[in-house]
């Protein structure tokens, strides 16, 4: 048995304190083993996991995710305090001295009276922060590791900041169009590929003209495929069918259908 000691209400520290004795000779063999790139997409999909409970406007399930998140935050902190290079307090340090810095109109003499001119401010400040020269310093500063589709939006935000975009959304449907047609000559494969992603850019252009996140339009686009698909099989069971005995035509006659009956509801 271990020397600690349970308690009704714990705090940051005591976090701090449960991950050094998971990571112990003492502790977990699991813990022990873990190192930043086994628990890399643990981080990942907590992020997201805490993202849908904000979506859902669940407190007590946002509570619980960010306390996910937040142990994510320790873990690899606590890692590299074994290391001895930084600790949770050099995090915290690390982010603070962040905000002041980058809030200058709260915490020095600069005048910022909107969110925009806020925004402005910060995005010259970060470049400033990170040697960014050009505007293509900046786009290579986008995180990778963000879903593509948002990282192809950031990266055409830092286009357009120096002029270089459409003038309307017109300009992006067309781009879009081009882009589809080159994807249907392009051969299977890397070609294949690549026309694959210019459309897909082309596409985030398009939403970025029309107000609308690329992201959240293709989880929707998800969410109503796997409820048409749902009434595509309980159609097809009513019938006494099994979908995998039928023709895609005869399928697709049951799709039209769900779609159909989706439109008279929406009426």
């Amino acid at each position: 048995m271990v020397d600690f000691i349970k308690k009704n209400c714990y705090t940051i520290e005591d976090l701090r304190a449960i991950m050094a004795l998971l990571r112990s000779e003492q502790g977990c063999p699991w813990d022990r083993e873990q190192t930043h790139q086994s628990i890399r997409r643990n981080f990942i999909e907590e992020a997201y996991e805490a993202v849908e409970a904000i979506d859902e406007e669940d407190a007590e399930h946002l509570k619980e995710e960010l306390g996910d998140v937040l142990l994510q935050v320790v873990f690899h902190a606590r890692m590299e305090e074994e290391k001895g290079v930084f600790n949770l307090d050099d995090v915290a340090d690390r982010v603070c001295k962040k905000l002041v810095l980058r809030h200058p109109h709260i915490f020095g003499d600069v005048k910022a009276d909107n969110s925009e001119q806020v925004l402005n401010n910060w995005e010259e400040i970060k470049k400033l922060e990170k040697g960014q020269e050009t505007t293509t310093d900046s786009m290579e500063s986008v995180c990778r590791a963000m879903p593509g589709l948002w990282r192809a939006e950031k990266v055409q935000k830092k286009a357009r900041k120096v002029g270089f975009d459409w003038n309307d959304a017109n300009g992006a449907l067309d781009k879009l169009e081009e882009e589809v047609a080159e994807l249907r000559c392009a051969a299977p494969g890397v070609q294949a590929e690549e026309e694959l992603g210019d459309v897909l850019f082309a596409a985030v252009n398009a939403a970025r003209f029309m107000d609308v996140d690329p992201e959240q339009a293709i989880n929707r686009a998800c969410d109503k495929f796997i409820s048409r698909f749902s009434k595509v099989e309980k159609l097809a069971a009513e019938s006494g069918r099994d979908l995998k005995n039928m023709s895609l035509e005869e399928m697709d006659a049951l799709w039209d259908k769900a779609k159909a009956d989706e439109r008279v509801n929406k009426e």
